[in-house]
């Protein structure tokens, strides 16, 4: 009786049967994004040129810029050594803009470095007035000063513009005769474009007399505005001197003056060369000088004149090692036809022809062409357009690849056009184009281990992780994971500079909302090399399945057991009777004290009990 007892007092308290739930909460780590500090735009302000340089300056080379690095709180002047510059030559910072320039020699350039050019490492290209470029890459430092310094507020100032200023440059010229005369009247025709990417006002072009005389006009021509891009073709009577005789070169001065929006003045001179009729041997008999007049003449030769309007690359960012297909609108921009016209990418020349200007087959080579940066595919760089009428235009497509050792940036093209009139005179057309190279950051958007089985209206977790497997460091901006179909939610996070081989974790939550495939857009930010916001995205497809119905389980009663509902003899209705209840009843029974239920709990009474040693009769 003794054990029973004890026995009793070990199974009465309130134990048994104990539900143990886990749950697992995931917290992501956290990252915040540090705004980057936006840099201010730079107008180039350039003094008009003065000096009047050669038209063949030689190769545009930069060789070193000194100071190499300056600190930015005060304007300080660094010299640009090298050699092919000329007046109204303009340095600029990539990223930043032009510099105030002043040309002191073939050699030297000086510029201004204005206060608060933002610190970092800057290429630094030097532009010459008939569009060519040359370019040193990290040429000048820019730092802070020593010491604490206050950090700016960020702004959301535009990215700047590489260059902001409008620059008029030849693109092509020509006379109504082949060879000059001395004593001559003739008529002169150039074209001009605004190579700048800011718009020229108040566009003057006067030509100056020397070996020269204007019939007409004054020698100015009032050519308006030109905005960044534009071309503009005009005519100007002219009257070669006798001091031709002798020479084999006749020289023409034309200078042309003009504004920006801000009312900046800019000046551009040019030096255009014609070759003179050989003197007969044994002198020329003398002939009286005439006086220049304005007799009405001719109007002057119609010629074709190809353009390429517009162009185009596929795919549209270019990177090393990427083949790429240009493609370009050409168009005839003259007042007579243009026949068997030829296009050479990279530039070429005209080797050969008969004497009456028309190429001959086999004439026309593309090998002189530069293709440092770009080479030709799956065909020369030499095509055939055929005929283009005055008015029309053609597609021309050429099959390019980006050189392996090409660096980011922007790298001009040069476009020749071969050609002929309906008279059988022939004409070269050089012109320029530009094409941007990107460094795009090489990802990897992936599961970092395998992802758990996704139910239809039930939370899971998504282990995402970004790896850069490119060979250089980069700046990432957000990590970020999408989905329709679902809700979100810790599904963005911000991951900074990422190592090569190093990668970054976004633990996400997600709720699909019904079972199948579902995508996942993965994107991350980053800046190009040319300060402009970009994103590289991937798609991952994961299943989700049906939810598993659940079927609901016994209620539990304050001591963690099931509650069941038990008849009680009270004269109508159930009440709820726990498991210790039960047991308690029969106990009661075994003892003859009545197993019936009872309408409130009961406590045992131990007392009732006999403990060891006791008669119980």
């Amino acid at each position: 009786m003794n054990d029973l007892h004890h026995s009793l007092r070990r199974v009465l308290p309130a134990a048994a049967l104990v539900a143990l739930l886990l749950l697992l909460v995931a917290f992501p780590p956290a990252g915040q994004a540090q705004d980057a500090t936006a840099t201010a735009t730079a107008t180039a302000t350039l003094p008009p040129a003065t000096a009047t340089q050669p038209s063949d300056p030689g190769n545009l080379t930069i060789i070193a810029v000194q100071p190499g690095t300056v600190v930015n709180t005060g304007d300080t002047e660094i010299v640009v050594t090298g050699t092919g510059f000329v007046d109204g030559s303009v340095v600029v910072l990539s990223n930043w803009g032009g510099l105030e320039t002043t040309f002191v020699s073939r050699q030297v350039l000086r510029a201004n470095v204005p206060t608060g050019v933002p610190p970092g490492s800057y290429d630094v290209q030097v532009v010459n007035p008939n569009a060519a470029t040359a370019v040193l890459r990290g040429g000048l430092n820019v730092v802070l000063p020593a010491g604490p310094t206050d950090t700016p507020e960020p702004t959301a100032t535009a990215a700047p513009t590489d260059f902001i200023r409008p620059l008029l440059v030849v693109q092509s010229y020509g006379a109504s005769a082949a060879q000059i005369t001395p004593n001559s009247n003739l008529d002169f025709e150039m074209t001009i474009v605004n190579a700048g990417q800011a718009t020229a006002g108040n566009v003057l072009a006067t030509f100056v007399s020397g070996d020269f005389v204007p019939r007409a006009t004054g020698g100015v021509r009032a050519l308006g505005t030109l905005t960044p891009g534009q071309p503009i073709r005009f005519w100007q009577p002219l009257f070669a001197t006798a001091e031709l005789r002798g020479k084999t070169t006749a020289v023409l001065k034309v200078t042309t003056t003009y504004t920006d929006i801000n009312g900046q003045s800019y000046e551009s001179s040019f030096e255009l060369t014609f070759p003179v009729v050989p003197q007969a041997s044994g002198g020329a008999a003398a002939t009286a000088t005439p006086t220049p007049t304005v007799t009405p003449t001719a109007g002057p030769r119609q010629r074709p004149q190809l353009l390429v309007t517009g162009y185009t690359t596929e795919p549209e960012t270019l990177q090393p090692g990427l083949p790429f297909t240009l493609t370009m609108d050409v168009g005839n921009e003259g007042q007579a036809n243009a026949r068997n016209v030829v296009l050479i990418v990279g530039g070429g020349t005209a080797g050969g022809g008969t004497t009456d200007g028309t190429p001959e087959a086999g004439g026309v080579s593309g090998a002189g062409g530069s293709f440092a940066q770009f080479a030709p595919i799956g065909s020369s760089n030499v095509s055939r357009l055929g005929d283009v009428a005055a008015g029309e235009g053609r597609e021309a497509a050429q099959q390019l690849i980006v050189n392996t050792t090409t660096e980011p940036g922007a790298y001009p093209v040069q476009v020749s056009f071969v050609y002929t009139d309906n008279n059988g005179n022939s004409y070269t057309d050089d012109q320029v184009i530009t094409l941007l190279v990107f460094q795009q950051p090489q990802v990897e958007m992936n599961f970092y281990t395998a992802p758990p089985t996704l139910f239809a209206g039930e939370p899971g977790g998504l282990p995402l992780q970004l790896v850069n497997t490119g060979r250089n460091a980069v700046v990432f901006g957000n990590f970020t994971v999408n989905a329709e179909n679902a809700e979100l939610t810790n599904n963005a996070i911000f991951v900074g500079a990422l190592e090569p081989g190093g990668f970054f974790p976004l633990d996400a939550l997600i709720t699909p909302f019904e079972p199948g495939p579902l995508d996942l857009q993965l994107s991350v930010s980053y800046t190009d090399d040319f300060n402009r916001p970009s994103v590289i995205t991937e798609t991952l497809t994961i299943e989700v399945l049906e939810a598993i119905p659940v079927e609901p389980g016994p209620e539990l009663g304050p001591d963690g057991l099931p509650i069941d509902e038990v008849p009680i003899d009270d004269g109508g209705g159930t009440a709820e009777e726990s498991l210790g209840q039960r047991i308690w009843r029969f106990i009661r029974g075994l003892f003859g004290l009545g197993s019936e239920p009872s309408s409130g709990e009961e406590q045992v009474p131990v007392e009732e009990f006999p403990v060891e040693g006791e008669f119980v009769p």
